[in-house]
């Protein structure tokens, strides 16, 4: 490889990671490098690409669904007493993030396919990485503490009434968050604002050609060597995707395991002990509910980021000719991850019933065919499941079906 080839693909190497650069690496254009600056010619005009007004709009509605949906959600928990337990502690954590990500992020984000020129200066570039890597950390290591509840809930369900779980769970809320912001501080620190210098040329709607001075936000300055690029994006990648995944798969595996055991090892149920067995197999069913809507919630953040990390990965190791296919996939993949801030709050509408009561009152409340309706004996919290065994089938009936409106 030339020495010219060679410092043409450590530049793109640099840029590519975050997308503030998309512009130079979808043009047509030969990169030349010189003593004091990298030139880059012909630029295509952010406005030839479909991309760039594409792009800005769908951020515009991930923007505003988002923080409606996020809004909504923390509000009908700290609003409503009975669903402050400790499942819905982390949901909020989860939005949180979600919500600082859109209202940080995705204002500045949604301008990488429609500007030639990062505008933000340098504070607000390295701001803007801090907080992407901030709220993937909060996210996945939620998710991951979410499932380890789920399992103490269905395989340790007598541990959920002893000791404090509700200060547990906001000492491990806490933890979360400053494991992900030391996490997040390299990236913070690292990223840069560099210059280039390039022309306009015949390709873009000037006729002649048009000197412009360049500033990019990147994660990988120019003098990074290559191997740091590497470590980091796969660092990034099993820190943040494949740990996490393979402790949340072996909490639902151990969870999947002692219900098969728990349904062939059950006793043949005699009439005095029938209306107890049935209590227990209505709490196991809740709980276990409340599971799939976690594992709902993992198969999402797997949907929107895995994407992601396979374009990264794909870009550092391997030597894959960027083509129109990668342009396509790369634009894809870094929405989707955006996507993702704004789409928990609407797949608890769906999932559960308790708090699409609650999204109905606060978010529809003009509308009368949502007027919002008394819960009534399902005023109980959706997750309540630290609750004791209530004597008597009539009484432990209404909490077990407030148990299950997830």
């Amino acid at each position: 490889m030339s020495s010219e080839n060679m410092s043409t693909t450590t530049f793109l190497s640099n840029i590519s990671y975050t997308e503030q650069t998309t512009d130079l690496n979808n043009s047509t254009a030969v990169m030349q490098s010189t003593e004091n600056t990298t030139v880059v010619e012909p630029l295509i005009e952010a406005e030839e690409r479909p991309e760039a007004v594409i792009v800005p709009i769908l951020f515009a509605i991930i923007f505003l669904v988002g923080v409606i949906g996020n809004t909504a959600l923390i509000f009908t928990v700290l609003r409503n007493k009975s669903m402050r337990n400790t499942p819905n502690i982390f949901v909020v954590s989860l939005s949180i993030g979600d919500l600082l990500l859109l209202l940080c992020s995705v204002p500045f984000s949604s301008t990488f396919y429609s500007v030639t020129s990062w505008p933000f200066g340098e504070g607000l570039c390295k701001f803007n990485e801090f907080m992407q890597t901030l709220s993937l950390g909060v996210s996945i290591f939620t998710l991951t503490a979410l499932s380890g509840d789920r399992y103490i809930a269905i395989v340790h369900p007598m541990s959920k009434h002893t000791g404090k779980p509700t200060l547990i769970t906001v000492v491990t809320v806490v933890g979360i968050w400053t494991l992900s912001m030391v996490l997040a501080v390299p990236d913070g620190y690292t990223s840069k604002l560099e210059y280039v210098s390039g022309f306009l040329g015949e390709n873009s709607t000037n006729s002649s050609s048009t000197d412009i001075h360049l500033g990019i936000c990147m994660i990988y300055p120019l003098n990074y060597p290559d191997w740091y690029q590497k470590v980091h994006s796969m660092t990034r990648f099993i820190v943040f995707f494949v740990i996490p995944l393979l402790i949340i798969g072996l909490f639902y595996i151990l969870m999947a395991r002692i219900l098969i055991l728990s349904s062939r090892d059950m006793p043949c149920e005699s009439m005095k002990d029938s209306a107890m067995n049935q209590q227990q197999k209505r709490q196991v069913q809740a709980r276990l509910k409340v599971a799939k809507v976690v594992l709902s919630f993992v198969i999402i953040f797997i949907i929107c980021w895995l994407p992601r990390h396979i374009s990264i990965l794909i870009h550092f190791h391997s030597d894959v000719e960027y083509n129109m296919f990668w342009h396509v996939f790369k634009i894809i993949s870094f929405c989707l991850t955006y996507i993702y801030s704004c789409v928990n709050p609407y797949a608890l509408y769906f999932l559960s019933s308790q708090f699409r009561k609650y999204y109905n009152r606060y978010l529809f409340c003009c509308c009368p065919k949502f007027k919002y309706r008394s819960l009534g004996a399902e005023q109980s919290a959706m997750y309540n499941f630290n609750s004791t065994v209530r004597r008597g089938s009539t009484t432990y009936t209404g909490v077990v079906h407030s148990q299950s409106m997830c």
